[in-house]
């Protein structure tokens, strides 16, 4: 059987009010060599039933059910190990897909073959046009000295399965896996930033982002984040993951502030007492934020932002 290039990857559960129009966007996409793998995660509505007549329209289209619920993350894996094709792209069942989304992600991976994965935003990155290769040190310079590039979803990014799978996928931490994910993955991989807008991100009340689990979840990220800026690993300078801590331990204690004024306190109480910081090192750390716009970016001697390299020929560049 053929492989496609792509493997479109659709995590369900309980989504039969969405999920036929983001079936759809999918179909719709003018890059249109790919598969659509649905896997449903035990879903007690339509949602199978919406999605089998779809696969049942399209040979690009498979349904996946599992006999049991694995929950957001575990899903999403699983999905990724059912996928044939070298390139993985999640797409989420109550989003929808622009109709260049694919097309952009696959041209910007051809052109940066030493990126390990794509990744977009819902507005565009600062420093220069896109595609932009970020390296680890860029990476975490915009992150934490910067603007921020962790704050995406799965569907934020196309990856390259083999470089995915090595990384050992997203672990199973709740809600906020995907953040640490970047984390972990961005310490040591390159990635091409590509312009931003590519999928509308549909927000409503059923959504796990805003369930009461994810405000316990997030209390998992403070400390690793911390561990990962303490790590012999990160790809910053030292003066520079100084300036780092810093920014962390100020936007730590903001979020606690947040909780409290929101009548939070026991939350806002166990986010200090996570974070994972010593007494020492607040006192140490807890300084007023610097972050310059530009962090992350290439610039030259003169300060100047480093225009991406020219296109490639056309045919010569990879896909995976």
């Amino acid at each position: 059987m053929r492989v496609p290039p792509v493997s479109v990857l659709m995590a369900a559960f309980n989504r039969e009010r969405y999920i036929s129009a983001a079936i759809e966007s999918v179909l719709a996409q003018t890059y249109d060599d790919f598969e659509l793998i649905i896997v449903d995660d035990a879903s007690t509505d339509r949602t199978v039933t919406v999605a089998r007549a779809y696969e049942r329209l399209d040979s690009r289209v498979r349904v996946v059910v599992n006999d049991r619920n694995l929950g957001q993350f575990p899903n999403r894996n699983r999905a990724a190990a059912l996928a044939r094709g070298p390139l993985l792209k999640y797409h989420d069942s109550d989003d929808l897909m622009y109709p260049h989304c694919l097309a952009t992600f696959v041209s910007a991976l051809a052109r940066y073959p030493e990126a390990g994965f794509a990744l977009t935003t819902g507005s565009y990155w600062r420093g220069a046009p896109c595609p932009m290769l970020s390296t680890p040190r860029h990476s975490y310079e915009r992150e934490f000295l910067g603007s921020g590039m962790f704050m995406g979803g799965p569907a934020c990014a196309m990856f390259r399965a083999d470089v995915f799978r090595r990384l050992g996928g997203f672990e199973e931490a709740g809600v906020f896996s995907d953040h640490l994910f970047w984390l972990r993955a961005c310490a040591t991989v390159p990635v091409v930033l590509v312009s931003g807008d590519l999928f509308w991100y549909r927000v409503h009340a059923s959504q796990a982002l805003r369930s009461r689990q994810a405000e316990r979840d997030l209390l998992i990220v403070s400390p690793r984040v911390w561990s990962a800026l303490r790590s012999a690993d990160c790809p910053l300078g030292a003066a520079e993951r100084e300036i780092a801590r810093r920014n962390h331990a100020f936007a730590t204690l903001r979020e606690a502030w947040r909780d409290a004024k929101q009548g939070r306190w026991r939350i806002g109480a166990e986010r200090l007492w996570r974070s994972g910081l010593s007494a020492r090192e607040w006192a140490r750390y807890l300084r007023s934020p610097r972050r310059r716009p530009e962090a992350g970016s290439c610039v030259d001697e003169a300060g100047d932002y480093v225009l991406p390299r020219p296109e490639p020929t056309v045919g010569t560049a990879p896909v995976s």
